[in-house]
């Protein structure tokens, strides 16, 4: 497979996981009315964790090679981060704020993985970049600003919440882009899952008393939550995940702002705020910012990287 048609796929797995992520939100706070947020995240990484199993077990080319052990180590702490810790915050955000405040404050996060890689990858950040990080920090503050004046407390510490898994979500990224070279995005999501679902189901023991059986709604939202946002998003997500760089596939998620508010608009019947509105704009603006420049200053070994990593995927 050519190059371009590779980095084609890569972009349109990564916005099609976008589509995805987008409707999480709204989908998780309606069932939120009947289940509980660790609960939640249980049940969803549970299912798919059982599902991606069974497609590694019937796929029928040969598996990749096992990773070795201090590999392995890396792929789990990565699938805790992204799945345990950044799921956690997220749904406990989500049922103490809003759909559309979590939503927007989402178009934070590629700015975080960006600081992150930046740091690890030990790549110097021209003025534009810091422009950028500066605006979307601005916009973030607005917006969880406006979620304290709106909702009180609780909400303000939802949106809180929320920006705490931007900074886990972005240890998942640089984490996961390196730990998983070598392997295909089906087993790197398969030990992923793994992993973030037996954090999830100790987590989710703290609530084993509020446990009942949700209705036939709350039940068929929890399989979209595990087929569609767990096993498809994030199949499609790895996929592009390791054919870029971190914190270009994170900066398409930037599409999940759109789709989410529209989301919480449509399923939950929020109102968006002016000065939400306002936020999420600036934040958008300041990812844009952000990213200009970032193709000029990645240094020679990062590319030699990224190739190898791209030859890897296709052998």
């Amino acid at each position: 497979m050519d190059e371009r048609r590779t980095g084609v796929l890569a972009i349109c797995s990564v916005v099609a996981a976008a589509l995805f992520w987008s409707s999480s939100y709204a989908v998780t706070k309606e069932v939120l009315a009947q289940v509980g947020p660790l609960t939640i995240g249980a049940v969803r990484f549970t299912v798919a964790a059982v599902l991606l199993g069974v497609m590694a077990r019937v796929r029928r080319r040969t598996p990749p090679a096992r990773p070795d052990p201090r590999r392995r180590r890396l792929i789990a702490l990565s699938g805790l981060l992204g799945i345990t810790v950044y799921f956690v915050l997220e749904n406990i955000g989500v049922e103490l704020s809003t759909a559309s405040d979590a939503s927007l404050i989402v178009a934070s996060y590629p700015l975080m993985t960006m600081l992150l890689e930046l740091a690890v990858l030990r790549i110097r950040m021209p003025p534009t970049r810091v422009g950028g990080v500066l605006l979307a920090t601005a916009g973030a503050v607005l917006v969880v600003r406006d979620g304290a004046e709106a909702g009180g407390g609780a909400r303000w510490f939802g949106d809180v919440l929320l920006l705490l898994g931007g900074l886990a979500w972005a240890g998942y990224n640089v984490l996961g882009t390196y730990a998983g070279r070598g392997q295909d995005a089906l087993s790197l999501t398969y030990r992923q899952t793994v992993a973030g679902a037996a954090g999830f189901l100790l987590a989710s023991l703290l609530e084993a008393g509020d446990w009942r059986l949700p209705d036939a709604t709350a039940s068929a939202l929890l399989a979209y939550l595990a087929v569609a946002c767990s096993v498809g998003g994030f199949l499609l997500y790895n996929y592009g995940l390791r054919r870029m760089t971190s914190s270009v596939a994170v900066n398409i998620l930037n599409l999940v702002p759109v789709f989410g508010v529209l989301g919480a608009v449509v399923i939950n019947g929020e109102t968006v705020r002016l000065p939400q509105l306002l936020g999420g704009l600036i934040i958008v603006a300041g990812v844009v910012l952000g990213l200009v420049e970032r193709r000029r200053t990645a240094p020679a070994p990062v590319r030699a990287r990224l190739a190898a990593r791209r030859g890897h995927s296709e052998t």
